[in-house]
C-alpha cells in the first residue's frame, strides 16, 4: 500500500487551477458562414463510483463499449437513471477540504462517434466547443489528449484540425462530479452532474476572427450613437439600415434609436474578414453609474428584476432555446425588466433573447463559496492564492463571451463567497478589460470591487434608512464615505418561497421615493421541483431530500414566481401588478382618473387604455379612454365618463386598464398590461330580510327561521334542505407557510413556529351556555389551546328573518398573548356534492393581507378544486379577499350563501382540513374528504417573505384584539 506525499501532484481534478489545453476565451454568437456541426444527441455513457475506477481504453477507435448504456447531450446522468440529484443550499455534500474531494466521485465515462459532412472544409483551423459540464472534464479526440477543463456554466474550445479524419471521429470525455472546482459552485442547487450544454465542431476559416468586441454608446444629449468593432483580423462593418461601412477598428458616428429594455432598438449589421462573415446585432447604449445613481442614456433605471437559475423539471440545468424564450415572454408579459444570472452566466443564446426582447442584465460569474461560512470562512477559496488563477479565468471566460450583448449592462464578480484578493484580481481584470460597464459584488459589505451598496433580504426599514443616507456608518470613515457614495440594489429581496411573497407594494413604495434606490431582483424566477411518482402512478414534485440524499435542505430548492411547470405562482401575478409601468389611481369624488407614466424611456403611445363600468362585478357599459401623448414620469388626470343612466342598482366600480395596442415581439394586442379600479357606487345597507324570528324547542333541535341547532352544543346542523358536516366555529390556525415558518438563522419571530409551539392547531371549544331570548339562540364558548391559560371567549349569536341566519361573533382575548393568530373567522363543513364556487369579491387568484395588489374586484365563478394553489410543499392557500358574498353549490345550483354583514370577509373552500393540509409533504397527500370546508375569515396574518427575508410588516399582523364580525347564511334552493 502506498500514501500520497503531501507535497505530490494532485490529480487534474483536485487541481484548483482551471485546466489545461483550452484556447483562449474569446466572443460567442450564434450563427456566420463559417461550417459547425453539432455534436448533441445520443452518447454511449458509463457510469464508475470513484475518478479513477475505470480504464481509459474507452478513447481507442476499438473500445468495447456494447456494455455501455447512453445517455442524451445536453443533459444530466443523474436524470437519466444513473445515479440520483442532490440538493443543498449552502452545505458542500462533501467534506471540505480544498482542493481535495472524496474517492468516492461518480464520474461519467461519455463517447461519440461521429463523421464529418462531405462539405467540411480542409482548411484553417477546426474548433471543439463545450458550452458547460459540471463539473470537470477530461477530453479526448481519436486516441489524443486535448486537454482538461473546469468552470461549469463557462465554455472551452480546444483546437483538433489535424486530428480530424473524414469518418470514425472518437470524441471520449470523461466527466468528474467533484473536483476542486466544485469549492467555487456551491450555488443553491440541485448538484447535477454531466455535459449539460451543447458541444459543437466549428471551422475557422484561415484570417477569420479570433475575436471581436462591439462598442456601441450613446450621446442621449444628441441622440447619436458610436460605434467602434475591435477585431483581431482586419474587415469590414456594415450596418446597411444606418448607411455604415467602416474598417474593424475606425470609430464611426451616427444619428441612432438607442437600445433600452423598454425599447429593444437592434441594428443589424455584419462583420467581415476575408476568411469569415459574422451576422452583427447593435443596440447603442451607454450604462454606468454617473452621480451616485445607475443610469442608461443618461435616464435613472429602476430595476423590477428576478434572480433566474437555469431550470426545467425534466432536463435540469439543460435548457432548450424555447424553454429560454418561455421564460422571457412570461417576465416581459408579467412587467419585469431585468435579470439577474443567478449564480453563473446563463446559456449565451438567452442573452441574445434578452437583446432581442428586452432585459436588462446583470450577468454573474460562476462563483459561490457559501459553504465556507460554516467554517466561519476558514479556507475560502477567495482568499486562497491557489485558486486566483481559476478565479479570474472564469470572470475572462463570462466578459469575453457576452461581452457584445447590449442587454448585459453589469458585471458580477460572483455570489456569497465572502470577502478576499481573489475577487479584487477579477474586479481588476474585468475592469481592464470593460471599464464601459458597472461592477456588482454583494457579499463584501466595504464594497472595494464594486460599484453597487448591493444588499440581500434587506428590511423595509434598512431599505429607507438607506434611501435617506441614513444607514449604520462603517468605522473606517473613508471606506463609509465610498459606500454612502453608491447607487443600492437589492441584488436578492423577497423570497418567493411557497405562499408569497408578502410585502412587495411597500418595496417598490421605496424604490420609487428614493433615488438611491434603484429596485430590486425577487428570488427566484421557478421552483426547482423534480418530478416523482407515487407507486399508484400519480406524479408530484420532489424537492431536498427525497432523492435519498444525506445531506439536504429540503424544498428550500422551490421558492420561486413560477411552478416548476412553469405556471405563473400568485405571487408573480401580484408582483406583475405591484411593478407595473403605469399607475392608474381615482378620485371618486372628482370623478377623475389619473394616468401615470412610469416607464424609465417609454411613452405610453403603444398602450390603449379603456374603461369599464361594472355593478356588482358585472360590465354595464365600456369604452375607451383618451389618454394624452406621456413622457416618462409623466401624468395625466382625466374626466370619468357619466355613470350609466340605466345601471342596475347595486355596489358599483370603474375599472381602467392599459393594454397592447398592437402586436409586439413578447406579446399580442390586447394583452394587459396595468390596471386600476375607482369606486363608483358604495355597496348598498343590507336590510333585513323580515321581522325578526323566534328561536323554539323542537323535538330534532332548536329552531330558528330556516336554522336547525343541536340544543346541547348550539352547533348549526343545518339551513334549509342543507345538511351541515359541521357547523360554523372559531378558527385560529392556517396550515403554515415557509414564510410563517421563517429561517432558522433570522433574528425576528418565527410565527408559525410559535403558534404551533403555543398549540392553535389543536385548540379546545368548551360550551359555557346555549341561550335563547325572543330574538337570538346565543352559544358562549371559551376557545383555548391546551398547556396555557390563554383564551378566546366566544360568543356567537344567531338571529333570523326570512330565509336568512345571521351569525355575529364577538372574540375577547384571555391572557397575555406572545404573537398574532394566524386567521379570525370561522370554519364550516358542507357535504362534498357542493363543489362549485361563486363570489362576489377579490379574485381571481389567492391574496393576503401584503399580498392584496393583485386582486380584482369583480365577480367569479370555479370549482373548488380550482382554487387551491398547488404549492409543491402544500401550505395555506388559496383564500380570496374582501369577499362581499359567497356560493358554494351543486351541480343542480342547491347550495348554501354568506354574504357579508357589513364589513367584507376572506374566504377559503377545500376538500380537506388545515390539519391534513398541514401534515402534507406533498401534493399527492393530500387525499380529496367527503367535506367541503369553508374559512369564513374577519382577519388573516400577513405573508411576508420570512422563508429567507424578513416577516410581515407589523401593520399587517393579525394583532389579538377583542373582534367583532358578522356574516348572513341562506339556503339556496336548485333547479
Amino acid at each position: 500500500m502506498s500514501i500520497r506525499p503531501a507535497d505530490d501532484r494532485l490529480p487534474y481534478y483536485e487541481n484548483p487551477s482551471p485546466g489545461t489545453g483550452t484556447l483562449p476565451a474569446r466572443a460567442w454568437y450564434a450563427d456566420s458562414d463559417a461550417a459547425r456541426l453539432s455534436l448533441d444527441g445520443s452518447w454511449a455513457f458509463r457510469l464508475s463510483a470513484t475518478a479513477e475506477g475505470a480504464d481509459t481504453d474507452f478513447v481507442a477507435d476499438d473500445a468495447d463499449t456494447s456494455g455501455w448504456d447512453e445517455v442524451t447531450v445536453p443533459g444530466h446522468w443523474v436524470l437519466q437513471g444513473h445515479g440520483a440529484p442532490a440538493y443543498t443550499n449552502v452545505k458542500y455534500p462533501f467534506p471540505v477540504d480544498p482542493p481535495r474531494v472524496p474517492t468516492e466521485n461518480p464520474t461519467g465515462d461519455h463517447r461519440r462517434v461521429f463523421d464529418l459532412p462531405e462539405e467540411w472544409p480542409a482548411d484553417g483551423e477546426s474548433v471543439l466547443r463545450f458550452e458547460g459540464v459540471e463539473s470537470c472534464a477530461r477530453v479526448w479526440l481519436n486516441g489524443r489528449e486535448l486537454g482538461t477543463f473546469q468552470g461549469s456554466r463557462l465554455p472551452h474550445e480546444f483546437a483538433v484540425g489535424p486530428l480530424l479524419r473524414p469518418r470514425g471521429n472518437v470524441l471520449a470525455v470523461r466527466v468528474h462530479q467533484w473536483s476542486a472546482g466544485s469549492y467555487l459552485e456551491d450555488q443553491d442547487m440541485w448538484w447535477l452532474p454531466g455535459i449539460f450544454r451543447e458541444v459543437t465542431l466549428l471551422h475557422r476559416p484561415a484570417l477569420s476572427p479570433t475575436d471581436f468586441f462591439v462598442h456601441a454608446g450613446y450621446d442621449h444629449t444628441t441622440g447619436i450613437g458610436t460605434l467602434r468593432v475591435e477585431c483581431d483580423q482586419p474587415g469590414r462593418v456594415t450596418v446597411p439600415e444606418l448607411g455604415l461601412d467602416v474598417a474593424t477598428g475606425e470609430e464611426v458616428a451616427v444619428a441612432v434609436e438607442p437600445w433600452t429594455a423598454e425599447t429593444p432598438r437592434l441594428y443589424a449589421g455584419e462583420l467581415a474578414t476575408e476568411g469569415e462573415r459574422i451576422p452583427l446585432r447593435v443596440g447603442f447604449r451607454t450604462v454606468g453609474v454617473q452621480d451616485g445613481v445607475f443610469r442608461a442614456n443618461g435616464r435613472r433605471v429602476l430595476f423590477r428584476g428576478v434572480n433566474r437559475h437555469e431550470f426545467h423539471p425534466e432536463h435540469g440545468r439543460a435548457v432548450d432555446l424555447a424553454t429560454m424564450r418561455e421564460d422571457i415572454l412570461l417576465m416581459k408579459r408579467h412587467n419585469i425588466n431585468a435579470v439577474r444570472t443567478s449564480h453563473y452566466p446563463p446559456h449565451p443564446a438567452f442573452l441574445d433573447l434578452c437583446d432581442e426582447l428586452g432585459l436588462w442584465v446583470i450577468d454573474e460569474c460562476d462563483l459561490e463559496t457559501h459553504g465556507f461560512v460554516e467554517l466561519g470562512w476558514r479556507g475560502n477559496p477567495v482568499s486562497d492564492e491557489r485558486f486566483t488563477p481559476a478565479l479570474v479565468d472564469r470572470a475572462r471566460r463570462m466578459v469575453e463571451r457576452d461581452k457584445n450583448h447590449p442587454s448585459v449592462v453589469i458585471w458580477s464578480l460572483g455570489n456569497e463567497s465572502g470577502s478576499g484578493p481573489g475577487l479584487g484580481a477579477m474586479a481588476a481584470w474585468i475592469r481592464e478589460r470593460d471599464p464601459a460597464r458597472s461592477l456588482h459584488y454583494e457579499h463584501d459589505h466595504d464594497f472595494p470591487d464594486s460599484d453597487f451598496f448591493s444588499r440581500m433580504y434587506a428590511s423595509h426599514e434598512e431599505v429607507e434608512r438607506i434611501g435617506r443616507r441614513e444607514e449604520e456608518p462603517l468605522p473606517d470613515p473613508e471606506l463609509d464615505a465610498h459606500r454612502r457614495s453608491l447607487p443600492f440594489l437589492l441584488c436578492e429581496y423577497a423570497h418567493a418561497m411557497g405562499n408569497g411573497p408578502g410585502g412587495l407594494a411597500d418595496y417598490q413604495r421605496l424604490f420609487t421615493t428614493y433615488e438611491r434606490c434603484q429596485g430590486g431582483f425577487v428570488w427566484e424566477w421557478i421552483d426547482h421541483g423534480l418530478p416523482k411518482r407515487t407507486p399508484d402512478g400519480r406524479t408530484y414534485y420532489g424537492y431536498g431530500g427525497d432523492f435519498g440524499e444525506e445531506l439536504h435542505d429540503g424544498n428550500f430548492v422551490c421558492d420561486g414566481l413560477l411552478f416548476p411547470d412553469r405556471t405563473p405562482s400568485p405571487g408573480l401575478l401580484e408582483f406583475k401588478k405591484v411593478i407595473e409601468p403605469v399607475g392608474i389611481t381615482g378620485d371618486a369624488a372628482a370623478g377623475t382618473v389619473t394616468v401615470a407614466n412610469g416607464h424609465d424611456f417609454a411613452g405610453v403611445d403603444h398602450l390603449g387604455f379603456a374603461w369599464a363600468y361594472e355593478v356588482e362585478g358585472e360590465a354595464v357599459a365600456s369604452g375607451e379612454l383618451d389618454v394624452p401623448p406621456l413622457e416618462p414620469g409623466g401624468s395625466a388626470t382625466l374626466p370619468l365618463p357619466a355613470a350609466p343612466a340605466d345601471a342596475p342598482a347595486g355596489e358599483a366600480v370603474w375599472t381602467i386598464r392599459a393594454t397592447l395596442a398592437a402586436d409586439t415581439a413578447w406579446a399580442p394586442r390586447g394583452h394587459l398590461v396595468a390596471w386600476g379600479q375607482v369606486p363608483a357606487v358604495p355597496a348598498p345597507r343590507r336590510t333585513p330580510a323580515g321581522p325578526a324570528l323566534a328561536p323554539t324547542t323542537a323535538a330534532d333541535g332548536i329552531r330558528l327561521g330556516a336554522g336547525r341547532f343541536d340544543p346541547a352544543t348550539g352547533e348549526l346542523l343545518a339551513i334549509g334542505g342543507l345538511t351541515l358536516a359541521e357547523g360554523p366555529r372559531l378558527d385560529v390556525w392556517r396550515a403554515p407557510t415557509d414564510n410563517d415558518l421563517g429561517a432558522s438563522w433570522q433574528p425576528q419571530a418565527r410565527f408559525g413556529v410559535i403558534w404551533r409551539e403555543l398549540g392553535l392547531h389543536r385548540t379546545r371549544h368548551r360550551i359555557d351556555a346555549v341561550e335563547l331570548t325572543e330574538d337570538a339562540l346565543t352559544v358562549r364558548t371559551r376557545v383555548a389551546p391546551a398547556a396555557t391559560d390563554l383564551g378566546l371567549l366566544t360568543d356567537y349569536r344567531w338571529t333570523a328573518a326570512g330565509d336568512e341566519l345571521r351569525l355575529t361573533v364577538s372574540v375577547t382575548p384571555q391572557g397575555d398573548w406572545p404573537c398574532p393568530l394566524a386567521r379570525l373567522g370561522v370554519r364550516l363543513g358542507l357535504p362534498a356534492g357542493l363543489g362549485q364556487a361563486e363570489w362576489f369579491g377579490g379574485g381571481p387568484g389567492e391574496a393576503y393581507p401584503d399580498t392584496t395588489l393583485a386582486a380584482v374586484l369583480g365577480r367569479y365563478r370555479m370549482p373548488v378544486d380550482a382554487l387551491q394553489t398547488p404549492y409543491v410543499r402544500p401550505q395555506e392557500n388559496g383564500a380570496r379577499t374582501d369577499v362581499r358574498w359567497a356560493e358554494l353549490r351543486d351541480e343542480d345550483g342547491a347550495g348554501l350563501r354568506i354574504a357579508a354583514d357589513p364589513a367584507p370577509f376572506w374566504f377559503t373552500a377545500r376538500r380537506w382540513t388545515s390539519a391534513r393540509l398541514d401534515a402534507a409533504a406533498h401534493t399527492t397527500d393530500l387525499v380529496p374528504e367527503d367535506t367541503v370546508w369553508v374559512n369564513l375569515d374577519h382577519g388573516q396574518h400577513g405573508i411576508g417573505s420570512q422563508s429567507c427575508g424578513p416577516g410581515p410588516l407589523p401593520k399587517y399582523y393579525l394583532t389579538v384584539a377583542p373582534a367583532e364580525f358578522s356574516l348572513v347564511f341562506t339556503a339556496v334552493a336548485g333547479g
